[in-house]
């Protein structure tokens, strides 16, 4: 029988309070009455992109089938190009691609996640084909979609929020992700998320692995110096408070007050930005797979 992580059928003991980002300024006047996920593919999506990674390693076995992954070509802290390529290259096709197009890339990862099990000196079993690990790690993709959004353009109401997540599902089934494991409603998926969340645990070594992907210490001090504080900043940011307490992060109200008025400056300078622009970068690597799918080329 396979091992399952969570028991759905327990309540939760979190609540959305503590394992969300507070956004509380009202819907914008130029966003549109029905939001769709395929508009979060904006490149500001990507600013809480190392709190995502953050939180997709509160799971333990997330956490070590990285930081001990035997393919070094996809390491984030020896290429984290090639990774970051790779990651938002995932999300463009799971969200804009074609059925054919999701298969021919979920064959390329599974290639690499072959690789990404643990062994005898592991502390934690781990296998990247686990449906559950890769179920927890889609889900956190979903919450940085959601979060950026209502950060861009302003809280959604219920009905935006079904609508918004209805198109989600391939963040997950794009791998090995079934679609009755997918919560069918956003309801469900509150439910799924806030239980999920009961597992999150981060040791010493996961927390300086976090710390050094804040402090880019993948990249070259000159290029990584102007953008450290920001990074970290956009990181702490887009935490909700259960992470950045189990991380150890602090995090006060003018930190919370300066961090909502930077994207609603953002989100106005958006508007005005053509589309090709704000979702140009999902649209040239879906461009780039496409390339790669027809000259036979390794997709990843």
């Amino acid at each position: 029988m396979p091992q399952h992580y969570i028991d759905l059928d327990a309540a939760p003991r979190l609540s959305t309070a503590r394992t969300r980002i507070s956004v509380k300024s009202a819907g914008r006047r130029w966003t549109r009455k029905d939001p769709d996920i395929r508009e979060a593919l904006d490149f500001w999506s990507f600013a809480g992109a190392a709190a995502n990674v953050a939180m997709q390693i509160g799971w333990p076995e997330v956490a070590y089938g990285v930081m001990e992954s035997k393919v070094e070509s996809g390491a984030l802290m020896s290429h984290p190009w090639k990774r970051a390529r790779t990651t938002t290259q995932y999300l463009a096709v799971a969200i804009l691609g074609t059925e054919a197009e999701r298969a021919a890339f979920r064959e390329a990862v599974n290639g690499a996640h072959r690789q990404v099990r643990s062994d005898e000196n592991s502390p934690v079993k781990y296998n990247a084909f686990n449906r559950d690990l890769q179920m927890w790690v889609a889900a956190c993709l979903y919450i940085g979609f959601e979060d950026t959004h209502q950060l861009l353009h302003g809280q959604m109401s219920p009905e935006q929020l079904e609508a918004f997540y209805r198109r989600a599902a391939p963040l997950g089934t794009t791998l090995q992700v079934t679609e009755d494991m997918w919560p069918a409603t956003r309801a469900d998926f509150d439910v799924y998320w806030n239980t999920a969340c009961e597992r999150v645990v981060y040791d010493d070594r996961t927390k300086r692995f976090i710390e050094d992907l804040i402090d880019l210490k993948m990249i070259a001090w000159p290029i990584r110096a102007p953008f450290r504080n920001l990074l970290r900043f956009l990181t702490i940011g887009s935490l909700a408070p259960y992470f950045r307490e189990a991380i150890g992060y602090e995090w006060t109200e003018v930190d919370q007050r300066r961090f909502e008025h930077l994207f609603i400056f953002v989100s106005f300078v958006n508007r005005f930005l053509p589309g090709f622009i704000r979702n140009g970068g999902s649209h040239v690597l879906m461009s780039d797979l496409r390339r790669r799918m027809g000259k036979g080329s390794n997709l990843i």
